[in-house]
């Protein structure tokens, strides 16, 4: 049976956007879907290896939160879901495929994979596999960036630190400790809880004492908002106000965004725990489909639009691939590179 919390009752965005917003945000969501399912097929054709998690179902976070970043400039943490927000940062289909297959030319030198994308030029401080593992990572950041406005008088220092995380990160000693300081400091932070219900095959509602996250920002006298996280506008809208409010110097923001995974934990998950009830009413959510319906309603595009993008960036997965499988492996005579600090 699917409770009541697990639907949210959301009214639909009123948000206005125009039609290169509109198509951007399709094209940006198509990437996060398409690039995923290649993953997949990869994968179970013995391209990747160790666990693999897949962001399927939750492209509206990815997008939403970090479209309304400045490119660049601002800090984006993940967790081990991490391949779309590296996408959504900037990194390229090429450089996140190529990591994926330990290959040199990935963006952790093949040396991270799945779990742990890195892009010091595009500010992804990386993905991380323990569970709250980026939470203090992420606070840090928003740290450095009030030391360096207000200790070292660089008032051009106004960046923000975008951390993301799930549900079961939220009963983490780590959050707890981060959030009370990000409060405490008024940080440049905005905390984004990506609730999908489950975190591994553990109900979310079974977990936790108080299973509507947001509210748990009031503990810290922290400003706490749900939004639907199947509703790109929704979320954008919701990070754009968190954002505004870090730069302004007003502190933290927890947001959750309520959504879900399409496939199961890892792609080595049956995905046996969730009822077929469950997973079909979500996916009747689908952000993609969502964004599109609303997109040629409000006469910003056509099906034929929509198909031209679908296939173009379905080129550029192809092509990913393709440098991916020709891409060297990392030089055996380095292997002991990278783990220690070596100034580059």
């Amino acid at each position: 049976m699917v409770s009541e919390r697990t639907v949210p009752k959301f009214q639909d965005t009123p948000s206005q956007i125009t039609k290169e917003e509109g198509l951007l945000l399709y094209e940006e969501m198509m990437l996060g879907r398409l690039f995923e399912q290649k993953c997949a097929e990869m994968y179970y054709r013995g391209k990747m290896f160790g666990f693999v998690h897949l962001y399927t179902g939750q492209e509206a976070v990815s997008t939403g939160v970090i479209r309304a970043l400045r490119s660049g400039e601002d800090y984006v943490t993940s967790t081990y879901r991490d391949h779309v927000h590296a996408l959504s940062c900037g990194v390229s289909p090429e450089a996140v495929m190529a990591e994926l297959f330990g290959k040199e030319t990935g963006c952790s030198k093949g040396r991270g994979g799945s779990m742990h994308l890195f892009s010091q030029e595009d500010r992804l401080l990386g993905g991380y596999a323990f569970v709250a593992e980026g939470i203090p990572v992420a606070t840090g950041a928003a740290l450095q960036i009030k030391y360096q406005r207000e200790a070292l008088g660089d008032y051009h220092a106004d960046q923000v630190s975008a951390c993301f995380l799930g549900d079961g990160a939220t009963n983490n000693g780590q959050f707890f400790e981060c959030l009370n300081m990000a409060s405490l400091w008024k940080l440049p932070i905005v905390y984004v809880v990506e609730n999908n219900l489950w975190a591994i095959g553990m109900a979310h509602d079974r977990a936790a004492s108080q299973p509507e996250i947001y509210k748990k920002a009031g503990m810290f006298d922290m400003h706490g908002v749900e939004v639907d996280g199947m509703d790109v506008l929704a979320v954008r809208d919701a990070a754009s106000e968190a954002i505004a409010r870090a730069r302004a110097g007003e502190g933290p923001t927890l947001i959750e965004a309520l959504t879900y995974r399409f496939r199961g934990h890892s792609l080595a998950d049956p995905d046996q725990h969730r009822s077929d009830q469950e997973k079909q009413t979500w996916m009747e959510r689908d952000p993609i489909k969502r964004l599109a319906a609303y997109l040629t309603e409000q006469k910003l595009a056509n099906q034929e639009e929509l198909q031209t993008i679908e296939e173009r960036v379905q080129g550029k997965i192809d092509e990913a691939v393709k440098f991916a499988e020709q891409s060297p492996e990392p030089d055996p005579s380095e292997l002991y590179r990278f783990v220690f600090a070596d100034g580059e």
